[in-house]
């Protein structure tokens, strides 16, 4: 015989589940122990330290050795303009390089071709940051597309051992007011997963107009962590 009780908060849900209820709470039936399940949710929210910037670097000419001779121009002079701005060589990648023909109207033959290349930058100083991308605007003209901005905490140790423990103790809770509910004294943990979130995250990107910007506001915000466990008792 088997009862299953569900207890649902605002943030987490737990379940009880009693097997063997003839027998007793703590007696095996159909090989699992009596027990209680439950998951707990911890959110606590901090200040991002870091940007990374996806900025893009986009030619175009008459034929593809001179639009990638042109790309790569530009592409180096914002490389250097990031490292004169303080950028360290390791908090810089290039990606995504490509070649692609342009079609006159209708597509009925080929007019030139256009290069797209990426430069990823990861910025430490986050005041300074409008101010660098300003430049790099500067360094690489209307060929410059701000394509993508993501702000993250690099050192979020802390922040997510704080919001491991208010999972645990959320769980905990709720488990023993199912305990208690049902009539059965809570036991020692049998198990504690966390569990992976299904969709990382951090967050706030944006696209700029590809133009060129005579500033960049750079606000990081507040940014929200979230830890989720789930653990099962032992029941007496």
């Amino acid at each position: 015989m088997s009862r299953v009780l569900m207890a649902a908060g605002a943030t987490a849900v737990s379940i009880l589940v009693i097997t063997g209820c003839s027998r007793g709470p703590s007696d095996p039936a159909d090989g699992q122990p009596a027990g209680i399940s439950s998951q707990g949710t911890g959110t606590v929210t901090g200040t991002p330290d870091t940007l990374t910037v996806v900025l893009g670097v986009q030619t175009q000419a008459a034929s593809a050795q001179a639009a990638l001779a042109e790309n790569s121009e530009k592409a180096t002079a914002l490389i250097d303009t990031l490292k004169t701005s303080g950028v360290a060589a390791e908090d810089i990648q290039t990606s995504n390089l490509a070649v692609n023909p342009t079609w006159e109207q209708g597509g009925a033959r080929i007019n030139g071709y256009r290069v797209t290349n990426q430069v990823t930058a990861t910025l430490h100083d986050i005041p300074a940051a409008g101010e660098l991308i300003d430049a790099a605007a500067s360094a690489v003209g209307d060929a410059i597309r701000i394509q993508q901005t993501t702000f993250s905490i690099a050192d979020d140790g802390e922040l997510r051992a704080e919001a491991r423990a208010q999972a645990v103790q959320q769980a905990q809770a709720q488990a023993r007011q199912i305990a208690d509910a049902a009539g059965v004294t809570l036991g020692k943990v049998r198990s504690i997963v966390e569990i992976p979130q299904t969709s990382p995250g951090v967050p706030t990107p944006y696209a700029s107009p590809e133009a060129r910007m005579d500033a960049v506001p750079i606000e990081p915000g507040s940014q929200e962590l979230d830890v989720h466990v789930a653990v099962t008792y032992e029941i007496r």
